[in-house]
């Protein structure tokens, strides 16, 4: 295993030294409920025992943290000063949640192309608070400092560009913003922190999807167009925490995606190990025998909340029926929250964005040491009750 030696980046990498950070960056020093420092405190201590971040992964890691500590306060300046923020009425009509790698991008993509439908968009995600002087409806510098981080991801880890479409302006996952608040499973897929992950499945994470639907009206509010659309959302934080999103938006529809865990796996850890290569020395067949079993670990939370939240809230999508006919579901997932498809913006969508405009995914899982025999066992009840 190999390990990092100290540096000034890992003793500066303290919940101090962060918070001051963002206070300096922002020139501000309200960050409203500071519920969100027991989960940060927990998050700092599992770097620094687990993570092995490089002396660029510090820094990085710092950047991830200061940013959102720093939208945060931004933010709480800006309720102050526009209280009417708090009253836009924000309506989520739908949460897609599964497995990761299960189509879930391009669907929630497609759903979001539809007139009437609006999406937190991946420069939004990254930024939630609009910059310094920034010109209402122009968040160019936002943008921009969104495609340096794509540029920059992709320099360390090309690989990337043939696992995940990014896309600033692309609807993207709410899981980056509560990552911020360090409650969502951004944590644990950025960094390899296995305590934190286990940690945080036994924390009330609420508050996190309560201020989460506070940052959706104040996206609203930048951008007064989205009044009157529905939105959609997307993360596969929410397979594990299932209850959380149903409980948050009560009126959702749950969109759940499924493709064979067989694919889903070692697509996956491929997908982690890109990741983790962007901070850290992390081995890929450890990365493989941890993520092959907290796939299965999210499944088990999965199932034990679906019976507890209902069927009447579900909707199942398998990823060979959209593959086969995108359109067509996702008119079907339309219908069900009340929004007409318009068929041809769905279809417009459809052409600038199939996945065979990006490189072939190449993810053969001996090389990360995953066992087909284990996953197909682990996974055999899901498969029987989904993809028979």
């Amino acid at each position: 295993m190999a390990t990092i030696a100290p540096t000034d980046e890992a003793a500066s990498f303290t919940c101090d030294a962060l918070l001051d950070a963002a206070r300096q960056r922002a020139g501000l020093n309200d960050f409203g409920d500071t519920w969100f420092l027991e989960p940060m405190e927990r998050y700092v201590e599992a770097v620094h025992r687990e993570a092995r971040l490089t002396p660029a992964g510090y820094a990085a890691q710092r950047e991830v943290v200061v940013k959102g500590l720093t939208s945060r306060l931004r933010m709480i300046e800006d309720i102050r000063r526009a209280p009417e923020i708090l009253d836009e009425h924000v309506e989520v009509a739908g949460v897609i949640l599964g497995l990761p790698r299960t189509g879930s991008t391009i669907f929630h993509r497609l759903l979001a192309a539809a007139p009437g439908m609006t999406a937190v968009r991946w420069y939004e995600a990254q930024n939630f608070a609009p910059f310094p002087d920034e010109t209402p409806g122009d968040p160019r510098e936002r943008r921009a400092y969104a495609q340096a981080m794509i540029d920059g991801w992709l320099q360390v880890s090309p690989e990337l560009v043939s696992i995940h479409p990014l896309d600033p302006e692309a609807p993207d996952e709410e899981i980056l913003i509560l990552g911020q608040m360090f409650v969502s499973t951004m944590i644990e897929g950025m960094s390899f922190v296995p305590s934190f992950a286990r940690w945080l499945d036994g924390y009330d994470q609420s508050r996190g999807h309560e201020d989460l639907k506070t940052i959706l009206k104040y996206l609203q509010w930048q951008d007064p167009a989205r009044r009157g659309a529905k939105w959609i959302l997307k993360s596969p934080s929410n397979l594990p925490y299932a209850e959380l999103a149903a409980r948050a938006f009560p009126e959702a529809l749950l969109i759940m995606t499924h493709r064979d865990p067989a694919e889903v796996v070692p697509s996956y850890v491929s997908m982690e190990a890109a990741l983790y290569k962007l901070a850290a020395t992390v081995d890929d067949r450890e990365v493989g025998q941890f993520w092959s079993a907290r796939l299965a670990e999210w499944m088990a939370l999965f199932e034990q909340a679906r019976a507890r939240i209902g069927e009447h809230r579900f909707v199942d999508i398998d990823y060979r029926a959209v593959a086969r006919d995108p359109i067509g579901q996702a008119e079907r997932v339309l219908a069900r929250m009340g929004v007409a498809p318009y068929e041809a913006a769905l279809a417009e969508f459809m052409a600038g964005n199939s996945r065979e405009q990006r490189p072939t995914h190449d993810y053969a899982p001996e090389r990360f040491g995953v066992d087909m025999a284990t996953v197909r066992d682990a996974f055999a009840g899901y498969r029987a009750r989904y993809l028979s």
